[in-house]
């Protein structure tokens, strides 16, 4: 048994454990798509290493009163919340219909009216595109909590890899010297200390390095 395996089956224990919602408990025994499997597999947890915070099937009202459930749903604590979707190719585009478009889009109206910050993302995308998913999702993150980060890194160090983890794309270092309010030339010394640690790595650039990725394995 793989990690993610042990870790998904004691997750998924214990969510059902502590399920008391006889519709949602029902969903949760049945087991979980194939899309958010393959999700949190080569995405979640691969850039997380665990599913702290994170709600398979949850429910959440719609304006019929009736009941919808999110693939999954993010909720550090607070009021804030977020949730992913996994969009497979052929319900959501090449066979999507009126009616199944409008009501998808009246779905993501009602979850943005309520506060949730919404991400979807396409199937298609976890098989061709891991990394770059993985990047999305610690940007993801980054929207609602600050991340641990050694605590043998200085304050620079440390809020370097947390701007890092809030922007889904490679950053410059004049990007890095504007947020932190240094010099370039100290946003690139702690850049390359940071690569040669192995919290960052270089996205561009070979004689001189241009634009700086974190790095999620």
């Amino acid at each position: 048994m793989t990690r993610f395996d042990q870790a998904y089956e004691e997750w998924m224990k214990s969510v059902i454990a502590q399920e008391e919602n006889h519709r949602r408990r029902e969903l949760l025994e049945k087991g979980l798509g194939h899309g958010t499997r393959e999700f949190l597999r080569f995405v979640w947890f691969p850039a997380v290493r665990n599913f702290n915070d994170l709600y398979p099937e949850w429910e959440v009202r719609d304006s019929n009163n009736g009941y919808r459930y999110l693939d999954l749903a993010y909720m550090p604590g607070g009021d804030v919340k977020g949730g992913i979707e996994i969009q497979g190719y052929g319900p959501h585009a090449r066979d999507l219909d009126v009616r199944r478009f409008k009501d998808l889009c009246w779905r993501q109206c009602l979850l943005a009216l309520d506060d949730w910050i919404f991400m979807p993302i396409a199937y298609l995308s976890i098989t061709d595109e891991p990394k770059r998913c993985q990047q999305f999702v610690l940007s993801f993150i980054g929207k609602f909590i600050a991340m641990d980060v050694p605590k043998n890194l200085t304050w620079l160090e440390a809020e370097t890899i947390r701007y890092a983890r809030r922007i889904p794309r490679p950053f410059t270092p004049s990007e890095l010297s504007s947020h932190l309010r240094i010099t370039d030339q100290h946003a690139r010394r702690i850049l390359h200390k940071l690569v040669e640690h192995q919290f960052l790595f270089v996205a561009s650039g070979r004689q001189r390095y241009r634009s700086y990725a974190l790095r999620t394995q």
